[in-house]
C-alpha cells in the first residue's frame, strides 16, 4: 500500500469516529477530524499525481472514501436535526443513484472497468461545496458561532451545494446514458 492509498484508508476509518462524535454531540472534535479528512482528500490526490503513485486501487478507493465520509456526515447531521432532511435525502439519493448506476452499467457493459469516467469539474465543485457546507455547519454548531450574516452565508452555501448536487447528478446520468447508447451501437 503506497502513501496516497494509506491516506485514503485513514479517511475511510475516520468515518465511524466522526459519526460517533456527532451522535455524542461533540461537534468541535467532529469538525476537526472531518476537516483533517477533507484536507487528506486533496493531499492524497496531490501526492499520487505529483509523485506518480496513482494506482487502480486508489482510483476506486478515493471516491469511495469521499462518498462514505460525506454520506455518513450528512445522514448524521440530518438525524441530529442540524441540517434539513430534504438536503440529506438529495445528497444521499444522488450518491446512491451514481453508485448503483455505475455498478449496473459496468455489469451490463463492462465499459467502466475498461474506461472509467473522468471526474467532471461540476462534481469536483460539488464535493468541495458539500465539504465546506458540512464543515461550516459543524463548526457553527460546535463553537456556537453567532456572527451577523453567518446564517445567510451558510444558506447561500447550501443553495450552491444543492444546485451543484443536482447539476452534477444530471450530468453524470447524461454521460452514462450517452455511453450506454454508444455501447449499444458498438454491439450492433
Amino acid at each position: 500500500m503506497n502513501i496516497p492509498n494509506f491516506i485514503t484508508f485513514l479517511r475511510i476509518i475516520s468515518v465511524p469516529l466522526v459519526v460517533w462524535l456527532l451522535l455524542e454531540g461533540n461537534f468541535k472534535a467532529a469538525f476537526w477530524i472531518f476537516t483533517i479528512a477533507a484536507i487528506s482528500d486533496a493531499l492524497d490526490g496531490f501526492i499520487a499525481k505529483r509523485f506518480n503513485m496513482e494506482t487502480e486501487l486508489g482510483k476506486y478507493l478515493d471516491p469511495l472514501a469521499d462518498k462514505a465520509l460525506l454520506m455518513a456526515v450528512f445522514i448524521t447531521l440530518g438525524f441530529n436535526s442540524i441540517i434539513p432532511n430534504w438536503v440529506v435525502i438529495l445528497v444521499v439519493f444522488r450518491d446512491i443513484v451514481i453508485i448503483v448506476g455505475a455498478l449496473v452499467f459496468d455489469t451490463l457493459t463492462g465499459s467502466l472497468t475498461r474506461h472509467p469516467m473522468k471526474p467532471q469539474m461540476v462534481s469536483k465543485v460539488n464535493t468541495t461545496l458539500q465539504l465546506l457546507y458540512a464543515g461550516f455547519v459543524m463548526a457553527v454548531t460546535g463553537y456556537v458561532i453567532d456572527v451577523v450574516g453567518l446564517d445567510v452565508f451558510i444558506d447561500v452555501l447550501m443553495v450552491l451545494m444543492v444546485m451543484t448536487t443536482i447539476i452534477s447528478g444530471v450530468t453524470i446520468v447524461a454521460e452514462a446514458l450517452k455511453r450506454w447508447s454508444n455501447s449499444d451501437n458498438e454491439r450492433v
